[in-house]
């Protein structure tokens, strides 16, 4: 009986499987023209599955595949230059040991104790041939000097074959999370490696050559759907396969080990719930797992601070960032697979991720505000009978930050004043609920969250008071997206940090009003319009 699969390589006898061929193609297409390329991705990105299935289609069109793996090499391996090459022949041989048992004999050579050696190996090896070498886990290795002279060596070689000079393998494939064309040494190279020096190393890029790899290796909703297929023909749920597709993909982005997952929870957790209402479930489950990608995330959050404040903007502060790839700390989220290109810029890669990081930080700051007595408590009347009341919630925050604020802490709460209202909020929906921002209506000055607490779906705005014109728009801007969620009800909630007093400019001919929380009637759609200021006891 096949499961889904969420840890290690992904086997079609055993394993539900996303129809990825297109992608195989792709790839398989590079390996064709020659190319040296890098796959970089995230962690659980399915790139080991990926190249289980590259691997099988190339053996068809009689390529030797010699794929090998760093990982769990020593230091010894990377302490000299022979250390390193015969460490790399003896996993050539291990890997061609099974399909290719005559080639591998060829593959191990005590004589090969140094680089200029090892290059008139692989010309001699690779003469007439077509092998692809295929390293993983790159990672294990990209620091060590030896490495990046290997690098350099294969740079060199495929340089001379364009000119018809030497042979070398057909293709070199990198597969991890680093991109090797960034890597730094952090050993010295021993007395031994004489072909270069530190200074060399450092300055000069070692891989030049490599080819810009543009697949997208996370899963459509059309690709999600073969897998759920695969899975219908089998046990015939009666679900909605597009639908069910479709809603996976709303809140993974097709991160492959999210979609895996999420599917897996449904299987044996929540009774093959195969419903929209299921994969909500079924987040809500994977929002308060401990896994080893959310580890992976928080741990780069806290090492890296650019990091961090670039994912705080965009996540709790809405604040918007251009993409831009030269900037350091996107290049790294965007290796790492936390961020993404969108539609006006910069991004989340998912709600799932977007969810888990405004948690860590709102999680974060709630601690900090809790040794100061500044956090809350909530009041348990907003649910019953696990009906959530959104008005009252509203109306019972607008209460709190006015006894709790005042004017002396108005720097502090123009830049906390959304995050203040998301540790109020959170708590009374943990466990039952959760939330997500919607990115395709990202402002600078507003954020569009929705909030789901078992079946009901509440859709709010959160902006800043920029003077009752822009406010009037607010609720154009809600109304329209109500109307796209078949939702009759919204609420906004506006933050106003201008001072109060009779001689504020900025107060005249306001008389108050913008204070009250009421009910608004706008284009078919009632909106619950509450603006809270500081010090504000309406």
């Amino acid at each position: 009986m096949r499961k889904f699969n969420v840890t290690g390589i992904c086997v079609p006898d055993m394993h539900y499987m996303v129809d990825i061929s297109e992608k195989i193609e792709k790839i398989f297409k590079l390996v064709e023209e020659k190319s040296y390329f890098t796959i970089n991705r995230g962690r659980q990105y399915g790139k080991t599955t990926t190249l289980g299935i590259l691997e099988k289609r190339m053996q068809r069109e009689g390529y030797i595949c010699a794929s090998i793996s760093f990982q769990y090499s020593d230091d010894k391996m990377f302490a000299d230059e022979e250390g390193f090459s015969q460490g790399l022949l003896k996993r050539i041989n291990r890997a061609l040991l099974i399909e290719h048992k005559e080639e591998a004999k060829f593959w191990i050579d005590n004589s090969i104790t140094d680089f200029e050696k090892l290059d008139f190996f692989i010309t001699e090896r690779c003469k007439g041939k077509k092998i692809v070498l295929i390293i993983d886990n790159t990672d294990d290795a990209i620091h060590f000097s030896s490495f990046r002279i290997f690098l350099m060596l294969l740079k060199h070689k495929f340089q001379q074959r364009t000119l018809g000079a030497t042979n070398t393998f057909h293709s070199v494939i990198f597969v991890g999370i680093n991109d090797i064309r960034n890597i730094k040494p952090k050993d010295v190279l021993s007395k031994n490696c004489v072909s270069t020096t530190n200074d060399e190393i450092r300055e000069n890029s070692p891989y030049n050559i490599n080819t810009p790899f543009a697949v997208d290796l996370c899963f459509s909703a059309n690709e999600i759907e073969t897998m759920l297929i695969d899975y219908e023909n089998e046990h015939r749920t009666g679900m909605n396969i597009s639908e069910i597709a479709q809603e996976i993909r709303f809140y993974t982005s097709g991160y492959p080990y999210l979609v895996s997952r999420i599917c897996l929870l449904i299987e044996t957790k929540l009774d093959r719930n195969w419903t929209v209402e299921g994969v909500q479930e079924a987040m809500k489950i994977l929002l308060e797992e401990n896994t080893t990608l959310f580890d992976d995330l928080v741990k780069k959050i806290e090492e890296n601070q650019e990091l961090s404040d670039l994912l705080f903007d965009l996540t709790v502060g809405k604040i918007k960032h251009l993409f831009n790839v030269d900037v350091p700390a996107i290049k790294f989220g965007l290796m790492l697979g936390f961020l993404a290109k969108g539609a006006d810029g910069l991004q989340i890669h998912n709600r799932i991720f977007e969810i888990r990081i405004a948690n860590y930080f709102i999680s974060k700051t709630t601690r900090k505000w809790r040794e100061n007595n500044i956090a809350q408590t909530a009041s348990n009347d907003i649910i019953k009978n696990n009906v959530f009341d959104m008005e009252l919630c509203l109306t019972k925050f607008k209460k709190h930050y006015a006894e709790i604020y005042t004017d002396k802490d108005l720097k502090f709460l123009e830049r906390n004043g959304k995050l203040i209202f998301l540790t109020y909020l959170i708590p009374l929906i943990n466990g039952n609920g959760f939330y997500h921002f919607e990115s395709q209506t990202r402002d600078y000055g507003k954020i569009d969250l929705v909030v789901d607490y078992y079946k009901q779906q509440f859709i709010l705005e959160l902006k800043l008071w920029y003077g009752e014109r822009k406010h009037n728009d607010a609720y154009e801007q809600l109304a329209n997206y109500l109307k796209i969620k078949n939702i009759t009800e919204g609420y906004l909630l506006t933050f106003d940090f201008r001072k109060k007093g009779k001689n504020s400019p900025l107060l005249e001919g306001d008389e108050g009003g913008a204070s009250e929380s009421k009910w608004v009637e706008f284009e078919g759609k009632r909106i619950f319009d509450v603006v809270v200021r500081v010090g504000d006891e309406n």
